[in-house]
Order: structure tokens, then C-alpha cells, then sequence
């Protein structure tokens, strides 16, 4: 006797469920959790971490991030209206900085800016040392993902708002910076948060320039403390602490994508 579709769609359930307990029960069993503990959070190192990943490490994370994102959202802004200019050499400007940006690794960017300022113009270097080197470097590459996502928020705002403006006596520039870009942003508020979480993982390329202890993010942290304990315990640390910043935000966007579809 043929199963009905309900019931096909329970015993694939159950299935499923199987499979996966096995699999748990798989894992737990042959796992070494002595091991694991020791290497991962091993008790005498965790506490030797603190308060330094806390107030050095994570603080600066927060910082490199926040500076590069405010870089990139103003600088993403000017050259997503720069895309959408009549003008063409603006057009063709922003389009060669967003397509060079959004190709080239972060990392070369980084190394770039810290080794090849200096051959470029002897004798002067970014203001705020580290912090003004990665929000510059670091906001250079986010610009141009957040240029795009601004510039199809901006087409997104239907046409009739401009045209109601225009219709009011505004000016187009009065129109575009009152009516436009506040509900342009309110379209692209999701994908920005996105774009903040991948600015955090990538603040981590700071390693690659040197830098006083003072100086140190997370990563750069957990490395250090790898070589000084030739255990995984600091590095699982800050892998933790990037996800007290990350999960917060991931759980926003979810919540705005959500709030949009109810509204829609």
C-alpha cells in the first residue's frame, strides 16, 4: 500500500533525524574530549589571557572595524552617486575604483598601503599610525562592495518618489539627499550589517604589519599567544570573541530580512 505524502514526508524525517544522531553519537564517542579541553581551553592558559584580550585585543578590533566602515559607508556613498551621475568621467571613475577594489585581495591592499606609502611619498604616512593605516586600507575594500549595494538601494526607491519631489519645487540634489538615500538606506540596512561582520573577519590582515603590543587585534593576539604557549587555547580565545561581535550582528540582519518580508 502506497504512503501518503504526509507520511513520506514524516519517515524522511525520521530518516534524517537517525542519520544525524548517529553521526553525533559517532563524534562524541570517538572524540578525545581530555585532549580537546587541553588544547582548546586549557584552564592554566585561559586565565593568563585575561584582561589583555579583552581590553587590547578586542577594543582595537572594535576600533579598526568601526573606523573602516564609516570610511567605507562615506566613501561608498560618494561612489555609488558617482555610478549614477550624467556626468561620464565620474561614472568611469567610480566604475575603474570599485571594479579594482572589489578584484584585488584585501591582503595586498594592506600590504600595499603599509610598504608602498612610505616608496611613494617619502617622508609622510598616514595620520593615527596603525588605526588611520587599516581604516584607510581596510575602508578602501569595503567602499567598493558598499558603493554597489548603495546604488541598488537607490534605484530600488521607485520613481514616483523622485517625481512627487520634484513636483513639490525640489531641487534633483535636495530630492536624492531628503527623499531618496534615507529610504535607500532603509532597503539596504541588511546587506550593509553583512558587510560589517566581513569588515570584522577582515580587520584580522592587520597581522600583517607590524605592530606594538598595544597595537594588537584579535588575531594578532591569539597568534602571539600560540607561539608563546604552543597551545590552541589563545587562539580558540579570540575565535570566541569574534563571535560575541559577530553572532549579535548576524542575528540583526536576520530580524531586519525578516521585519521586510512582513512589510512587504
Amino acid at each position: 500500500m502506497a504512503m501518503s505524502p504526509r507520511k513520506r514526508a514524516q519517515v524522511s524525517r525520521g530518516i534524517q533525524y537517525a542519520v544525524l544522531g548517529v553521526v553525533v553519537v559517532a563524534i562524541a564517542l570517538a572524540a578525545d574530549w581530555g585532549t580537546l579541553q587541553q588544547t582548546f581551553l586549557n584552564g592554566e592558559i585561559l586565565p593568563e589571557l585575561f584582561p589583555d584580550l579583552f581590553t587590547v585585543a578586542l577594543k582595537n578590533t572594535i576600533y579598526y572595524t568601526a573606523g573602516a566602515f564609516v570610511f567605507g559607508l562615506v566613501l561608498g556613498l560618494v561612489l555609488a552617486l558617482m555610478r549614477l551621475s550624467s556626468v561620464g568621467p565620474y561614472r568611469w571613475i567610480a566604475t575603474t575604483f570599485i571594479e579594482f577594489f572589489r578584484g584585488v585581495p584585501a591582503l595586498i591592499v594592506f600590504i600595499g598601503f603599509y610598504y608602498g606609502l612610505p616608496v611613494a611619498f617619502p617622508g609622510r604616512a598616514l595620520p593615527g599610525g596603525t588605526f588611520g593605516t587599516v581604516t584607510v586600507a581596510l575602508g578602501l575594500v569595503g567602499a567598493a562592495y558598499m558603493a554597489e549595494t548603495i546604488r541598488a538601494g537607490i534605484q530600488a526607491v521607485p520613481k514616483g518618489q523622485v517625481e512627487a519631489a520634484r513636483s513639490l519645487g525640489m531641487s534633483s540634489t535636495r530630492a536624492m539627499v531628503t527623499i531618496v538615500i534615507p529610504q535607500a538606506f532603509r532597503i539596504i540596512l541588511p546587506p550593509l550589517t553583512n558587510e560589517l561582520i566581513l569588515l570584522t573577519k577582515d580587520s584580522s590582515l592587520v597581522y600583517l604589519i607590524g605592530l606594538s603590543f598595544s597595537d594588537y587585534e584579535l588575531t594578532k593576539f591569539g597568534r602571539e599567544g600560540l607561539n608563546q604557549y604552543t597551545n590552541l587555547t589563545p587562539l580558540f580565545a579570540a575565535a570566541l570573541c569574534y563571535l560575541l561581535i559577530t553572532v549579535p550582528l548576524s542575528v540583526v540582519v536576520r530580524r531586519m530580512e525578516a521585519r521586510a518580508d512582513r512589510a512587504r
